[in-house]
């Protein structure tokens, strides 16, 4: 040891420092004490479906700030169809978030100032009253802001619970998305992940010509027009179609707004090797599964791998919805493998 004597005109200051350096704190007698740090704060990467937050490879809990602006517009719905949807960030379903186990999250909801109702966001992943959504409504030009601390893996719904004029109509107009909650040392890698939203519309003509806006009495009714992926038919078909080599290994994060209806997804010419049911981390863990249920504001995780190429549709095999619009297109390129499956055919 050596003795530093500090004087000035006041007080004496005896210091005690030890040869090796303590990294921890200060010695008090032989009691270490530590001084807790703040969290760093970071940006939350928000992506637009199907895109996916890259994995969180940080090894410690963050504070991540969530900024997400409400908004009202009309956009498409079906071929020549307009709707009046209502929207986060302007998308349907809105972003993505990704967290991870131990993160505080910092939520900012901005109600555009041109919209006409309130607007909130509840959180399936928060551990408190509500969801946080009484804790950040906010009027049309105001900001609703709240924080929670990301107790539990998984995949979870967020969704608007504003009560004006009734929560139905916000869910029904497209204000939900997904919040993934990564666990501590992330999810096992794989060479592709993509997000998936199921939701019903019901529509009826509005004032505005050639625009259409939710029916409360369809969906009191349960009786949907449209049953989509991705906010609009078509949304994963054409130059949305999901992408994949044959050989890799495919992670879909899939959730269902409902409002009303279960979700049986199921993708033609694929068994899902690993089904995370009913979206948690750390839970159940199915194998070798054909369908898959997911409930109204639910969601699960699926991997799986892709053998042969070839186009495969990923649909509610609640069948007659595809005709409402639930399909799109996982397109798979590659070479041939006949040994996994060849079509015998025939023709020259």
């Amino acid at each position: 040891m050596k003795h530093y004597f500090l004087f000035n005109s006041k007080v004496w200051i005896f210091a005690l420092l030890a040869v090796a350096p303590l990294a921890t704190g200060v010695l008090v007698g032989t009691t270490p004490l530590t001084f807790a740090m703040d969290p760093p704060k970071v940006q939350a990467q928000l992506t637009t479906l199907p895109q996916v937050p890259a994995p969180i490879t940080r090894k410690e809990a963050a504070h991540v700030v969530v900024n997400v602006e409400a908004k009202e517009f009309v956009g498409t719905l079906a071929d020549d169809v307009k709707y009046k949807f209502w929207s986060f960030n302007g998308t349907v379903p809105g972003p993505m978030v990704r967290v991870r186990v131990g993160d505080t999250v910092e939520v900012h909801m901005k109600n555009h100032a041109g919209n006409t109702f309130p607007h909130n966001m509840d959180f399936h992943a928060v551990n408190g009253p509500g969801g946080g959504a009484g804790s950040n409504l906010a009027a049309p030009g105001q900001e609703g802001v709240f924080s929670f601390k990301a107790l539990n893996p998984g995949l979870y719904v967020y969704h608007c619970a504003s009560p004006v004029p009734n929560i139905p109509a916000h869910i029904a107009n497209g204000m939900y998305g997904l919040i993934l909650v990564d666990p501590t040392g992330g999810l096992p890698p794989v060479d592709h992940e993509y997000a998936i939203f199921q939701s019903e519309f019901f529509t009826m003509p509005s004032a505005e010509a050639s625009v259409m806006e939710l029916s409360m009495e369809k969906g009191l009714a349960e009786h949907p027009d449209y049953v989509v992926l991705n906010g609009k038919t078509g949304a994963l078909v054409g130059e949305g179609a999901l992408q994949a080599k044959a050989g890799e290994t495919i992670r879909l994060f899939m959730g269902n707004i409902g409002p009303n209806s279960t979700s049986s997804f199921h993708i033609i010419g694929e068994i899902f090797d690993t089904v995370y049911v009913e979206g948690a981390i750390g839970g159940t863990l199915n194998h070798n599964v054909q369908t898959t249920l997911i409930p109204a504001a639910g969601s699960t995780i699926v991997e799986f791998k892709v053998d042969v190429p070839g186009d495969y549709l990923m649909l509610d095999h609640s069948i007659f919805r595809v005709a409402k619009g639930a399909v799109g297109i996982l397109s798979v390129t590659g070479n041939p493998n006949p040994s996994i499956f060849n079509s015998m055919d025939q023709n020259p």
